[in-house]
């Protein structure tokens, strides 16, 4: 077994059972792509043993703590069976969940979600690669499906130094798949969608944003970045008049009216935007439009905390917009997946956005990923969807 000798006083966060290695904490050592080694303190004392990546900045990630673990088969039957079990005993209103979550779930790099009968799986690390036929097999046997699809083309990928790589890995079918979520049927692609095809962290979000719309009597809705229209159906459900939903995509929004007909709302209720949020925004501020209810969902800004500066004007500039925009009384959803702006951060660039637009509101509630995406107390950087529901004064 190789070893990876970290430098003095280096070891500390692996004492504390965090699962990441990067490349300037090793003095020595080295393995194949993927391969398992044994990390080792200055002294030569065992502190994980982890996959070895020779192209990422995280160098190692750790797969156990115990020395006496063997990290084989039965090492990843036993870890995909765990998390496969605890989200038996969660409370998931939707045939639609994340199955394996990546480091919270002692699986770094791997990404499962489960689309009624079907699974799709990225596969976004080096060691996670090398043992993929086993992650594969031990899927389908703690789930009773057959059916997996890979979708391991996120650009992430390329700096393990993997090939991109999408496809059928066990059994075959339609990837146009349909999941029911609080009583809501929402399709997917998962050979084209976002990600594994949905967004599934908002599902609990999306529940009580429903909630307070009926509330609040909010009539009109704007939901930002809409994608495929998850908030727009809520908002309807909600009793919603009039929803817009602005993004960029024209067949996200061509699957957002399909979502509104096969939920059984009128079509004249939703209005679809093919353009720049912030244009929309923008221009909407102009026309002295007004919104009883916003959302924003944007895509991630900040994939680092090194881009955290610049993300953070971007994201004070449309909380700064949307806020201006809504009603007095109004509801602002408001939300970060960027790594790289924790929580507290996150509430201070909204609370910049109130000032520079002269309001102020009230948190009626901080928002996080839904339960099957976990975060662990000892992996803090797994929490990286942040919110905030905000009513305005």
């Amino acid at each position: 077994m190789k070893a990876i000798r970290l430098r003095a006083g280096k070891e500390r966060s692996l004492q504390r059972r965090h699962p990441w290695v990067f490349e300037g904490s090793i003095e020595r050592g080295r393995a194949d792509p993927g391969e398992t080694v044994r990390v080792e303190a200055a002294d030569g004392s065992f502190l994980a043993w982890g996959a070895y990546s020779p192209q990422s900045m995280i160098r190692v990630r750790a797969w156990s703590f115990s020395e006496a673990e063997r990290i084989d088969r039965d090492f990843f039957q036993r870890r995909v069976a765990q998390a496969v079990g605890l989200r038996v005993r969660l409370p998931i209103a939707s045939d639609g969940l994340r199955l394996v979550h990546g480091e919270a779930d002692g699986l770094p790099g791997l990404i499962v979600d489960r689309y009624a009968d079907t699974l799709c799986a990225q596969f976004l690390a080096a060691g996670v690669e090398r043992w993929k036929d086993v992650i594969a097999e031990s899927l389908l046997a703690s789930t009773g499906l057959s059916k997996l699809y890979e979708r391991s083309d996120a650009s992430v990928r390329g700096l393990e130094g993997l090939e991109p790589r999408s496809g059928w890995l066990r059994g075959e079918g339609d990837t146009e798949l349909t999941i029911r979520e609080h009583g809501w049927r929402l399709t997917l692609d998962v050979a084209n969608g976002h990600k594994t095809g949905f967004y599934l962290d908002q599902r609990d979000n999306r529940a009580r944003f429903a909630e307070l719309v009926r509330h609040f009597g909010s009539r009109r809705v704007l939901n930002c970045y809409c994608y495929t229209g998850g908030f727009t159906v809520a908002a309807l459900a909600g009793g919603a008049a009039e929803v817009t939903s602005v993004d960029s995509s024209a067949p996200a929004l061509e699957r957002v009216q399909a979502h509104v007909r096969l939920n059984g709302f009128s079509a004249a209720a939703s209005t679809c935007v093919d353009t720049d949020v912030n244009q929309f925004l923008r221009q909407s501020l102009e026309a002295g439009r007004s919104f009883d209810a916003i959302v924003l969902d944007p895509p991630k800004f900040a994939p680092t905390a090194a881009h955290a500066e610049r993300a953070a004007r971007a994201y004070k500039d449309i909380n700064r917009l949307a806020l201006k925009l809504l009603a007095p009384g109004g509801l602002l959803l408001t939300f970060s997946c960027s790594g790289g702006i924790n929580a507290d951060l996150f509430h201070k660039i909204v609370a910049g956005a109130a000032i520079d637009a002269g309001v102020d509101g009230a948190i009626l509630q901080r928002l996080e990923g839904a339960c099957d995406h976990p975060t662990t107390l000892l992996f803090p950087e797994g929490e990286y969807l942040k919110g905030l529901a905000v009513l305005k004064s």
